[in-house]
This record gives C-alpha cells, sequence and structure tokens, in this order.
C-alpha cells in the first residue's frame, strides 16, 4: 500500500507543475497565431486548470500525510550545466542550473492558497472582463501570473525561485498597463517595472553569492534537509549568512512594497479589479514575505539581520497604517491596508529569529499570510458593488449615510498637521526615490551620453544621431511619477 501511495504522490505533484504550464500553452499559442479563443472556451480552461491543479495539491496533501511525510521533493535535474575548464564531466564545479521542487509545511498551504484564489478571480474575472477589449490578453497574463506563483512558491533553488519570481513580475506590471490607451496606467507601470527591477537585481545577487559560497542555489544545501521551520543553515559563516540575508530582504522589500518601495503599491491599481485582487490584495504582495520564511534559517544566524527584518516590518506597517487613513478611493485605501498587514506579517517573521522561545512566530506569521491574501481578496472583489450598494442605498432612504467621525489622538495640532502632509505625500517616498535614487542614475547617464554624443558628432562631421529630433516623452520625469 506504501508503494501506491508513494507513486499517488510522485503523480500528483507532476501535475502541480504542469498544470500551469498547460494552461500557458493553451491561451498563449492561439493568441500568438492570432486566433482569440471565445470566451466560454477560455473560462472552461481556466476552471478546469484551476481545479485540477487544486485536487492535484490536495492529493499531494492526502499522501504526504498518509505517509507521515513533511519535505518530499521533485527533482527535474539540471536544465543547463556550464563545468568549470579543467573539471571533469560528473563534478560540482561550475554552474547548473537545477529545476526542483519542495513540497512541505510551507509551500502546501501557500500552493492550495493559489490554486484557490486564482480559481476564484478567474470565475469572477469572467463576469466583470465580460466583452472588455483585451479579454484573452488578460488571461494569457493571468495564466502566466499562475505559472509564475506556483514555480516561486514550490521553488526548491534560488535559480527556480528567479524564473517564477520573473514571471510574476512581468505579468503583474503587464497587467497594471492593461489599459494602454491611457497614459496614466503606462507611467504607473514604468515605476513599478523599475522597482521590480531592483528587487531582481537583489535576488539575482543573492544567487550567484551563493553559488559562490555553497557552489549551488539548492535550498536544501543551505537550509538543511530538515522539514520547514526546524532547518538550519549549513556551509556558510556568520558574515556569509548576512550577505546573503540582507539581498534577501531587499529583494523581499521591492517584491512585497516594503518601505522605502512602498509607492508601487497604489500605483498597481491601475490594473483591472480581478488583478488587483489577486496580485496586489492577495499573492503577489505576499511572495516578499513568503521568501523571508523560506530563508527563515539564514535570518536566525544573525541578530542583526533579524531585527532589521523586525524593524523594517514595523516601520511599513505604521507607514501604512497612516498613509491608508487619508486615501480617498477605496482600492488606494485597500493597498495601504494590505501594505500595513504586510508589515506585520513581517516583524512576525523577523520577530521569529530573536530566539528558539520565539520560533513559534512563524507559524503566525504563516496562518497571518494567509488569512490576510483571503479576506483582502474578498475585499477587493466586493469594493465595486459595495459603492453601487451605498448609492442605491441612500437613494432608499432619500439622505446620505453617516460618515464616520475624525479621530482626535493625543499629539498636539502642529504634530497632526505634519502627520496629515506627511500621510496625503505617502511620506515623501517616490520623492526621496526620484531625487537621490533616479536623478544621480539619470545625471550618468546623460553625462556620458553627451560625451559619446560629441564624439560621434565629431567623427561624423554632423549631428550623427536621427533620433536627436525625436521626443519620446512629453514632459519632464517629475511628470511620470
Amino acid at each position: 500500500m506504501t508503494e501506491y501511495y508513494q507513486l499517488a504522490l510522485k503523480w500528483f505533484e507532476y501535475v502541480v507543475v504542469v498544470t500551469p504550464v498547460a494552461l500557458v500553452f493553451a491561451l498563449g499559442l492561439p493568441a500568438l497565431l492570432n486566433r482569440k479563443l471565445p470566451e466560454p472556451s477560455i473560462n472552461r480552461l481556466v476552471q478546469v486548470t484551476t481545479t485540477i491543479g487544486l485536487v492535484a495539491s490536495l492529493g499531494v496533501l492526502a499522501c504526504m500525510l498518509l505517509l507521515d511525510i513533511q519535505h518530499d521533493i521533485l527533482d527535474l535535474g539540471n536544465w543547463v550545466a556550464i563545468h568549470d575548464h579543467g573539471q571533469s564531466h560528473g563534478t560540482e564545479a561550475g554552474f547548473h542550473f537545477l529545476v526542483k521542487f519542495v513540497f512541505d509545511r510551507l509551500s502546501m498551504p501557500f500552493l492550495i492558497m493559489t490554486y484557490v484564489l486564482c480559481g476564484t478571480i478567474g470565475a469572477f474575472a469572467s463576469r466583470y472582463m465580460h466583452r472588455e477589449q483585451g479579454y484573452n490578453r488578460f488571461y494569457v497574463q493571468y495564466a502566466f501570473f499562475l505559472l509564475g506563483l506556483v514555480t516561486a512558491g514550490l521553488a526548491g533553488t534560488i535559480e527556480t525561485l528567479f524564473a517564477g519570481w520573473e514571471l510574476v513580475g512581468l505579468s503583474s506590471t503587464l497587467l497594471i498597463v492593461f489599459f494602454q490607451d491611457r497614459p496614466a496606467p503606462a507611467r504607473n507601470g514604468l515605476r513599478v517595472w523599475v522597482v521590480y527591477r531592483v528587487s531582481d537585481a537583489c535576488l539575482l545577487l543573492a544567487a550567484i553569492v551563493m553559488h559562490h559560497m555553497l557552489g549551488a542555489g539548492d535550498f536544501d544545501i543551505l537550509l538543511g534537509h530538515e522539514s520547514w521551520p526546524d532547518g538550519h543553515a549549513h556551509g556558510v559563516t556568520m558574515n556569509q549568512a548576512v550577505a546573503v540575508g540582507f539581498l534577501l530582504l531587499a529583494a523581499a522589500a521591492g517584491k512585497s512594497a516594503l518601505v522605502p518601495f512602498s509607492g508601487w503599491l497604489p500605483r498597481a491599481m491601475e490594473g483591472p479589479t480581478p488583478s488587483s485582487a489577486v496580485f496586489y490584495g492577495a499573492l503577489s504582495v505576499h511572495l516578499g514575505a513568503y521568501l523571508l520564511l523560506r530563508v527563515t534559517p539564514v535570518l536566525e544566524m544573525s541578530i542583526y539581520l533579524s531585527a532589521a527584518t523586525f524593524a523594517l516590518g514595523l516601520i511599513t506597517a505604521a507607514y501604512g497604517s497612516l498613509a491608508g487613513r487619508v486615501q480617498t478611493d477605496i482600492k488606494a485605501a485597500l493597498s495601504f491596508a494590505s501594505l500595513a498587514q504586510v508589515g506585520v506579517i513581517v516583524a512576525e517573521i523577523g520577530a521569529g529569529g530573536f530566539g528558539p522561545w520565539f520560533a513559534w512566530l512563524r507559524y503566525v506569521a504563516l496562518i497571518h499570510l494567509i488569512g490576510h491574501a483571503f479576506l483582502r481578496t474578498l475585499q477587493f472583489v466586493r469594493a465595486p458593488s459595495l459603492l453601487q450598494d451605498y448609492r442605491t442605498l441612500e437613494n432608499a432612504i432619500g439622505s446620505r449615510l453617516p460618515r464616520p467621525g475624525a479621530e482626535k489622538g493625543a499629539a498636539p495640532s502642529h504634530a497632526h498637521l505634519w502627520l496629515y502632509r506627511a500621510a496625503l505625500e505617502r511620506g515623501y517616498l517616490d520623492a526621496l526615490l526620484t531625487d537621490y535614487v533616479v536623478y544621480p542614475f539619470v545625471r550618468t547617464f546623460r553625462f556620458f551620453d553627451g560625451i559619446e554624443r560629441r564624439w560621434t558628432d565629431l567623427l561624423a562631421g554632423r549631428a550623427s544621431r536621427e533620433s536627436d529630433d525625436i521626443n519620446p516623452t512629453s514632459g519632464k520625469i517629475e511628470e511620470l511619477s
């Protein structure tokens, strides 16, 4: 009987991984061939694939419980293997792109949550996006998002994680600019894309450092073969753990909109409501926190790293709570409410590294993450009809509904005014990033571009670039913010 359970476990694991790939091909290939599928066919494909993925996920969970397994590996081997010059084949030297998936007590809840929420939003979007121009495009990007999230959630190596991380970022950004005939979504999508690039660069640097230290990007080598959260970092010194840990923390901060990258989250609400609900209210915004949960053995090696994670979470929670109080549209208010909760989750993860007495906070963070994702999805999906219900109710009673009064705190009036301005300007984070991060890069690039331009003009004996006459933007860089 045990052999049958083990065979079923592997079969379910393959189905979980292959299902989103099949959805990408089923929706993407007709779009590439300019043969758009009708809406009912798309809806059936999404319903069937998410249902199969969810059933297979539950099958994996059932088999693991029956076999009393807390940590199982699906190894698809090296997809890229570059050996060092002079090394014999078959050694571990060189670079290996190992595709490996981990099924454990951390990835299984995240996987089941992903399929449940994506299936719910897929069904909701079939009505919300009905007859919308770009209906097929929405679902193609939805399929890539589901594939990226399943890949990142189950990743057993940092290379696999990076592949899923990129798919999530790319599909999320494309959905922000879904309404591409308006300038605001394109501007906000560009801002989000730039922040994602910073996050991706930090994750890529962490992968390089891991390969340099361990010769591989396998999480089992770094975090041990024990089931989450009982793993312990192996083969790295304190300083190496701090270096990798801070890079991963920066990557998580960009992906989860932690301070100072928080400005992109309300901008991401330019996309359709279904994408706002599942991407920025439920799943994508939690991916950074999920990464920190995965690498908790690295965080707990240094009290400074745990303290930095804890402090970053608290600062983000305070910032999200403050900025959310002055928002005038419901999607922006919900985005800052999500940010505040993500900050608390990150603070719980950081506090879990303060010692064995606080290790239980990792479970609290995981439960908090899942509960918050479901609640926020419900709120985002309910938001459009809630406003209509309010208007209908006010028309029925013939007067305005009572509004909650302003909260009065203990701070003096000048402090209230300063806090109000800071909240209204969203903590001036965008202005600080623009003035102290973006402008130095722009000035540096313009300086070298000027040198190159003068040199090419000198060699050509005239203006050497036809592109000089083209103005790609109609405004200054401040207008892109």
